[in-house]
């Protein structure tokens, strides 16, 4: 069993809520736009972390993150990019990069809208954990937290970071 922490688009923004949510966890997954290597050099102090490069990021964030990353956690595949889509406007080429890699979890960002959403078609959980920094236009700061125990994923949990 994992507990996973999920962020996105920190735009080099850190906050130490961060670590308090995530302290927790067995990994820490940011779906991009970082903004700074220091916010995965402090997400790597709390636990393990994957991470990839969103539309913003450059230098050595770019240099270290590739722009997607396909893996296993327990018994689900999972698919890690920083713009996807979601179910019904998947990004082009998206669905069929799915299909073929059988991914049962795809985490993205880019929106800065919070998102949750079975697609029932590719038989997929949807996690767009909203925005964690301050860049944007988004009214609420948002972390995700989920359980992955075999091939079940469970426990979503959804923390708003008040001002």
């Amino acid at each position: 069993m994992k507990r996973i922490g999920i962020l996105s688009d920190t735009h080099g923004y850190w906050d130490d809520r961060y670590a308090k949510y995530f302290s927790g966890c067995d990994e820490i997954w940011h779906a991009g736009d970082v903004g700074d290597i220091s916010i995965i050099e402090r997400l790597e102090d709390i636990c393990p972390v994957r991470a990839v490069c969103g539309n913003i990021d450059h230098g050595a964030v770019r240099r270290r993150l590739k722009e997607l990353e396909i893996f296993d956690v327990e018994q689900v595949r999972v698919l890690l990019t920083h713009i996807g889509g979601y179910p019904g406007k998947w990004a082009r080429g998206m669905k069929n990069l799915l299909k073929d890699e059988k991914i049962r979890l795809m985490i993205d960002g880019h929106s800065h809208i919070l998102k949750v959403i079975f697609d029932p078609e590719l038989s997929l959980l949807h996690i767009n954990p909203g925005a964690a920094g301050q860049m944007g236009w988004h009214k609420k700061r948002t972390l995700v937290l989920l359980t992955i125990d075999g091939d079940n994923m469970k426990d979503c949990e959804i923390i708003e970071l008040h001002p």
